[in-house]
């Protein structure tokens, strides 16, 4: 089951979006390339794709709601195997050629045909709350910073530390299993380096304790705030419904009544901003600033996307591919800030 909802163009996007536009950060392949023969990026990336098979027939084996769960997960790595070596083939099969939107899609396609739903479901659940039992402390925290440009600093910290929790990459994921990971200490550990539409990504520490001190610190500002989820579940992304205001309305002492949450209509843990639902369009439309968070969002896709309006992309590498694309390191932080002048 894919996204109910009816999809258009986000209006901030640079016009005419055809010549503008492309999702899709790392060109897979060039017009020259021979259409019945996969380039070298597009078998490194459906390698690394085969590579996260197993991490996804584990979490799927295991999810209670699905009848069968083990048999229906064997079939799901069998399944998606087989399209993914089909492209090694031909990338033409499968409405190919792949990219990373086309290669999410199908995965969750496959998932979604077998019955699975959210089979990440259990560990964003566990993320969660123990990401609420940290929020207050994290925000008291940076609200004791008294310079302005050292606690805007250790907000943006928190974001990269928020994002380290990524099921969705193979490495990360098994880390996570193994030894579980300290939202405060990763803190310390990072690579050094008045309307708001804010792209979310993942559950637990990521949208908890990164997104929400940064979205807090805007409102306290004065700016309205639109935080856009997917419609559907995909890896351990927060959805539409999960994003939660507390039952004051207050978050620890700031109001809400300039926060907002939109369905962004998006099911993948990418997203093709020409693809985005009616309700978010209307609600960005006239936006100061978009900020797109995650790697997939915002690296992976829309890294150089171009908008009318001032924009933010935010993210840890945290796929080798990536950081050989972009000349950097894996775990490297990006930010990157384009200013439109009017």
């Amino acid at each position: 089951m894919e996204s109910s909802c009816e999809v258009v163009a986000l209006p901030l996007l640079t016009t005419p979006i055809e010549a503008n536009y492309r999702a899709c950060t790392i060109p897979y392949r060039f017009p020259s390339d021979n259409p019945k023969k996969p380039t070298p990026t597009e078998l490194s990336w459906i390698d690394l794709f085969l590579n996260s098979v197993p991490s996804f027939q584990k979490r799927a084996e295991s999810d209670d709601t699905v009848a069968d769960a083990p048999t229906r997960a064997e079939k799901f790595a069998q399944r998606y195997t087989e399209i993914l070596e089909d492209f090694k083939k031909d990338p033409e099969s499968h409405g190919g050629p792949p990219d990373c939107i086309l290669l999410c899609r199908i995965r969750e396609q496959v998932l979604r045909e077998l019955g699975f739903r959210d089979i990440f479901k259990k560990v964003k659940d566990e993320e969660n709350a123990k990401a609420i039992s940290l929020f207050e402390g994290v925000v008291r925290l940076n609200d004791a910073i008294e310079d302005e440009a050292k606690r805007v600093e250790n907000l943006i910290k928190g974001i990269f530390a928020g994002n380290i929790f990524d099921l969705g990459s193979a490495q990360l994921a098994e880390l996570f299993s193994k030894d579980g990971i300290s939202f405060l200490a990763s803190c310390q550990n990072l690579v050094r380096r008045p309307w708001a539409v804010i792209f979310v990504d993942n559950s637990g520490a990521d949208i908890i304790l990164g997104i929400l001190p940064f979205a807090r610190e805007l409102l306290r500002r004065g700016t309205q705030v639109v935080l856009a989820a997917n419609d559907l579940p995909s890896i351990n992304d927060v959805t539409y419904p999960e994003l939660l205001k507390d039952e004051t309305g207050k978050l620890v002492g700031v109001d809400t009544s300039n926060l907002l949450t939109a369905n962004s209509g998006n099911d993948l843990p990418v997203i093709d901003l020409t693809r985005v639902s009616q309700e978010l369009a209307y609600l960005a439309s006239d936006a100061d600033l978009v900020i797109l968070e995650g790697m997939g969002r915002g690296i992976e896709t829309n890294l150089y996307a171009q908008f009318k309006c001032d924009s933010l992309k935010i993210g840890m590498v945290k796929h080798p591919e990536v950081a050989q694309f972009l000349g950097g390191r894996l775990y490297d932080c990006v930010f990157k800030y384009n200013e439109v002048l009017n």
